[in-house]
């Protein structure tokens, strides 16, 4: 009969990529739960299609038209944070978690509380709260599977290592729109421009943080739980091409690489099948002609979000969650063009010295330094 799934986010980019690579494995899974924020239509379409048990819309909409609509295919729907709270809880053997922003971090304590298996494209999740959620994944005995590109690389590279012989994990950053772009010209970037990302298609909020670099900021803060590394274990690399997705270094100053075309659908189907691969159409690396890989450190100069992820590694507590709150603010502002481009780094930064850190928190405290940033923020710009 196949696994149970839920895809929490499926009517974003990990989501339909997701429900693509199960399409293409129809007798390996049955879905339990599709969710979706503000896109009932298309996640209408979605549960026609594949029939899950319920869905969750958790933005505003007409309750009684959606709530008939999905009745009429024979699927239960829920609304609000409520009801993906109360999703996360139903027990099912893997939880994709593609969801934007720190709303999925009770769902997956929730979900790791029911049992089920976690394949994380959340950042936030491990950035607010990597210490909480390692320890819950590791009393639960279920497992934690990346999703994104660069931390599947890694998970991929270190498959029959023996543990505790890493010198470095080696991130690599595409650079983004704005790799060659003076920085006195950062003032001018506009949302559209910042949205046209070179190698990667993905959602709004991921593709600005990848031209900031933020991105890769929550990158390093969750590798430094999910592979339990220190920060001076984390390199970061910029690397153009998006074919090497990350590197490990082993004690002997060998480097394995993970290397592949730049479609997500290629670590969401290995997280999937892990352990093992299925074959997939996804394409593959052309070495019958010429071609060049290149490498180079990041600008921290002009890319200050990579230095401001490392500080809050550094301070630790609830610095990593107000690094991501405010980020999530600012990026909406920008979004919305009430701040300019280089204020997104400004006011993470500004919001880093405010904040008084908390050491090993618990969930209350991490989601109470969430939301006062988030207000702290508001309160100068406005709600986006």
């Amino acid at each position: 009969m196949g696994r149970q799934i839920s895809i929490w986010g499926a009517t974003g980019s990990i989501g339909t990529q997701t429900l693509d690579v199960i399409a293409r494995n129809p007798d390996r899974f049955r879905i339990h739960t599709l969710t979706t924020h503000s896109n009932p239509e298309p996640l209408l379409r979605q549960a026609s299609r594949f029939r899950p048990r319920q869905v969750v819309i958790t933005g505003p909409c007409d309750r009684p038209r959606w709530e008939a609509a999905f009745r009429n295919v024979g699927v239960s729907c829920l609304f609000d944070k409520s009801g993906l709270l109360e999703a996360a809880a139903s027990p099912v053997d893997l939880a994709v978690n593609a969801l934007v922003g720190a709303v999925g971090l009770e769902a997956t304590l929730l979900a790791v509380d029911a049992g089920a298996d976690i394949a994380l494209a959340n950042k936030e999740v491990l950035v607010m709260a990597g210490e909480l959620v390692v320890r819950r994944i590791r009393r639960q005995g279920v497992r934690l599977l990346p999703v994104d590109s660069e931390h599947s690389a890694i998970f991929q590279c270190l498959a029959g290592e023996p543990e505790g012989r890493i010198r470095r994990i080696l991130l690599t950053a595409s650079g983004g729109p704005f790799l060659n772009r003076p920085a006195s010209e950062f003032e001018s970037i506009t949302p559209e421009e910042a949205l046209a990302h070179p190698n990667w298609v993905m959602g709004k909020k991921v593709t600005i943080d990848s031209s900031t670099l933020m991105n890769k900021g929550l990158e390093v803060i969750e590798a430094r739980w999910l592979f339990d590394l220190r920060p001076e274990q984390i390199t970061v690399v910029i690397h153009p091409q998006s074919i090497v997705h990350s590197m490990v270094e082993f004690e002997d100053g060998s480097i394995k690489a993970q290397l592949g075309q730049p479609d997500m659908r290629v670590p969401i189907a290995y997280a999937l099948s892990f352990p093992d691969r299925w074959e997939g159409p996804w394409g593959s690396q052309d070495f019958s002609r010429p071609f060049a890989l290149q490498f180079q450190p990041p600008d921290l100069d002009r890319f200050p979000g990579l230095r401001l992820a490392f500080a809050a590694i550094e301070t630790g507590g609830t610095a990593p969650a107000v690094f991501n709150a405010a980020d999530e603010v600012a990026v909406a502002l920008f979004l919305d063009r009430k701040i300019r481009y280089p204020q997104i780094a400004e006011l993470v930064e500004r919001a880093l010295d405010a904040h008084g850190t908390m050491e090993s928190p618990d969930l209350e405290q991490i989601l109470r330094a969430d939301r006062e940033t988030r207000e702290r923020i508001w309160n100068e710009y406005g709600h986006p």
